[in-house]
């Protein structure tokens, strides 16, 4: 797999959500493809004619999902929404594929989750006691078991009391058979936004959907917002837990696309920043700089700027590898990262180089990286890694690694730079990081650069107790 050589933290899912239009199922299909990178394992989307819903899923991306060009013209409706989904809780099968869609008593209800809900554990086993059958391995799925539950007078009050019960991170968007629903967690960890295109409503995890579709960004959705959109247009209610704000600082370092805007800021400011901050910090006696592509391209431009050191392109990157790939020969040394990364030989060649890297877990991609880069002839290796050193793991929505794979939390600077074989190693601060990002709106959740959790780990934890394997499901 793929993921055997992505040194790389999985994101977390992207959502979309579109109402008031005859091709809605069309707009969260295109808006899917520019949310790919926040997940691969499966796509999927439903819709509402106002009286039935229609859903179609499968694993793999958007484009493989729906290549058949008849799904998207069976999914009739004026409102839509859409899923790109990783696995942080659920087994990675095609039963967990998102949007997911229920029957209960007020009728059916769509929903699509970016985030974890930390005590989805503790609430599963309350529900299976009380008579409720699961029917996924996903922490999604106790939400509409809440609002099935609920003895609240209204569908919005219903859905109000549910999320007062989960903790964690949540950008959600539901339907009902005539609305559009979109709620944020009270810490705001999962980034959400609202647009418009003319008569449409559009909601989306990044902008970059709504440049795709031709929609106008409003505003970000607010941390323990629920939006309700129906025909009498967009609704603003409070979920009654108030939290500070813990928008998650590592979207900016290298989950969101640079050309959206999350949070309210662009990410493109932001991660130029970064490069800024880390020359600042850790300037280089070096010819050239260069990216690890495509993720640190940003930042090392920011570099490069605040150092007057030369950006070059000196790693091409192989876009067309897929989902899957199989090493023809175990014997073969490096060639996973080799198939991914080639070296432009006439720009190394006798430099003394500077490569930005906007974050290490593991370090064996970098490692191999560095071999890479001295063989194409490069003098010197210089690594500059744009975050801080990642030593906790994540109980959010990011599929970050065990305590025990994650690189730093083992390891000094020192060893680190031994292990990948550069000639040095520094990292941005936590205090160069944080100013690099706006504040006008509150706080940021830094838990994998410092270990200090918004939400206690040990609600987190219960993450790895909902795992199914493949064979109990």
């Amino acid at each position: 797999m793929m993921g055997c050589f992505e040194d790389k933290p999985r994101s977390n899912c992207g959502v979309v959500g579109i109402y008031g239009h005859r091709e809605a199922a069309r707009l969260a299909y295109l808006a899917l493809f520019a949310l790919q990178h926040r997940g691969q394992e499966s796509a999927g989307i439903v819709t509402s004619t106002g009286s039935k819903m229609h859903r179609h899923v499968g694993m793999g991306l958007v484009a493989d999902v729906f290549s058949d060009v008849r799904v998207l013209e069976k999914l009739e409706g004026t409102i839509a929404i859409g899923h790109n989904r990783y696995s942080t809780t659920g087994s990675s099968l095609s039963i967990n594929a998102q949007p997911l869609l229920v029957k209960c008593k007020e009728g059916p209800i769509a929903l699509g989750h970016n985030g974890n809900l930390t005590n989805a554990g503790q609430l599963r086993r309350k529900l299976e006691q009380m008579g409720s059958i699961f029917q996924t391995s996903t922490d999604t799925e106790v939400v509409p078991h809440l609002i099935a539950r609920s003895n609240a007078p209204t569908f919005v009050a219903k859905v109000i009391d549910a999320f007062s019960q989960v903790q964690g991170a949540y950008s959600m968007v539901m339907m009902t058979p005539k609305q559009l629903l979109a709620i944020r967690d009270p810490h705001g960890f999962r980034p959400l936004n609202l647009g418009r295109r003319m008569g449409t409503y559009v909601v989306a995890s990044e902008t970059c959907a709504f440049d795709l579709i031709g929609a106008e960004y409003l505003r970000e959705i607010e941390p323990g917002e629920l939006l309700v959109i129906d025909e009498d247009g967009p609704r603003s209610y409070r979920l009654p837990e108030v939290a500070e704000r813990h928008a998650c600082i590592f979207e900016f370092v290298y989950f969101s696309r640079p050309d959206s805007v999350i949070f309210s800021e662009n990410v493109d400011k932001c991660r130029r920043k970064l490069g800024k901050n880390l020359a600042l910090e850790h300037p280089a006696d070096a010819d050239i700089v260069i990216s690890v592509p495509d993720s640190s391209n940003t930042a090392a431009i920011g570099y490069s700027r605040r150092t007057g050191i030369k950006f070059e392109i000196g790693l091409i990157r192989n876009h067309y590898i897929g989902r899957t790939f199989i090493h023809p020969s175990q014997t073969l040394r490096d060639f996973s990262v080799r198939v991914k990364f080639n070296p432009v030989r006439g720009v190394l060649e006798g430099r003394r180089v500077v490569v930005v890297e906007d974050s290490i877990v593991r370090g064996t991609t970098l490692r191999q990286l560095v071999g890479v880069l001295r063989r194409a002839g490069a003098k010197e290796v210089h690594v500059r890694v744009a975050s801080p050193p990642i030593i906790s793991p994540c109980y959010y929505g990011m599929d970050f690694p065990t305590k025990q794979e994650l690189i730093a939390a083992n390891m000094t600077v020192e060893q680190i730079r031994e292990f990948i074989g550069a000639d040095s190693l520094a990292y941005l601060s936590v205090e160069g990081l944080l100013a690099a990002v706006p504040h006008e709106k509150g706080g940021y959740c830094t838990a994998c650069f410092t270990g200090q959790y918004p939400v206690p780990p040990e609600a987190g934890i219960d993450k790895y107790q909902l795992e199914v394997s493949a064979e109990e499901v």
